[in-house]
């Protein structure tokens, strides 16, 4: 019993191992002072300041910041709605609107991406709007995030106390008063753990950016992937190292409110 435990911890190990060496070794040689190869030469943060002096890396900075947090507060609010209204629905409405809300969940995100793009050409087409840019970006990660949103709300409303909102319309209050002041703040967690899973695809995304992208509208992953494409470099793996640092943040956070959630 104990061979078999120690093998299953040391394959374990072994996966932990294959999964995040590749990160530690992308943050790891942010730091090395060799510009060319893999040859450490010692430890510098030269690569971070020279990030902190390009105007380029800055610009998709601020097109992923911008990015992720315009598309996490539609998505919030749309997903919320419908996970609100599908909570409404009969059984066997309910269970069928669920499994269409997952099929973008499982669908390729090429698929997605070249569907949107086909969308977006015939819109222009016939109305002269919809140019490639941060708007089409922003529709792009909206579809994208709104069924994991509307799925964590739900998860939330299952364990939900209807006899709280019987008992408020009882008393005279109106359905907007019930459910801003006790379905909402019941679900308020499942809500903020939306968010931040939606923050963390669109901070993460870069299928639907590079299809749906126009001119002058780069974020992080586009950038990493041209800069790759001419060879990598350490500034490429700086740039890495702090996308990274940003998923991780937002991972934790997103933990720390689950737990806090299921207490």
């Amino acid at each position: 019993m104990k061979t078999r435990s120690g093998t299953l911890h040391g394959v374990s190990v072994a996966l932990l191992g294959f999964l995040y060496l590749p990160i530690v070794v992308v943050i790891v040689y942010s730091f090395n002072a060799t510009r060319h190869g893999v040859a450490w030469s010692g430890f510098t943060l030269e690569w971070y300041r020279a990030l902190l002096g390009n105007d380029l890396v800055l610009a998709a900075v601020r097109n992923t910041l911008w990015l992720a947090g315009a598309s996490t507060l539609i998505s919030t609010v749309l997903g919320t709605l419908l996970g609100c209204g599908l909570d409404r629905f009969r059984p066997a409405g309910r269970r069928w609107c669920g499994r269409l809300l997952q099929l973008p969940m499982v669908m390729p995100d090429i698929v997605m991406a070249v569907a949107l793009v086909i969308l977006f050409s015939l819109v222009r087409r016939w109305t002269g709007w919809f140019q490639l840019g941060m708007g089409t970006m922003v529709l792009a990660h909206v579809t994208l995030e709104i069924p994991f949103v509307a799925i964590v709300v739900r998860s939330r409303l299952a364990g939900f106390d209807s006899s709280l909102a019987e008992a408020a319309q009882d008393l005279g209050a109106s359905r907007f008063q019930v459910f801003w002041w006790i379905t909402f703040p019941l679900i308020l967690p499942g809500i903020l753990v939306g968010a931040l899973l939606a923050f963390t695809l669109s901070l993460d995304d870069f299928v639907l950016s590079f299809f749906t992208t126009g001119p002058g509208a780069s974020t992080l992953p586009i950038f990493i992937y041209s800069s790759v494409k001419r060879g990598i470099t350490p500034e490429v793996n700086a740039l890495s190292a702090i996308v990274i640092a940003f998923s991780i943040v937002a991972i934790v956070i997103l933990t720390l409110l689950q737990r806090r959630w299921l207490r």
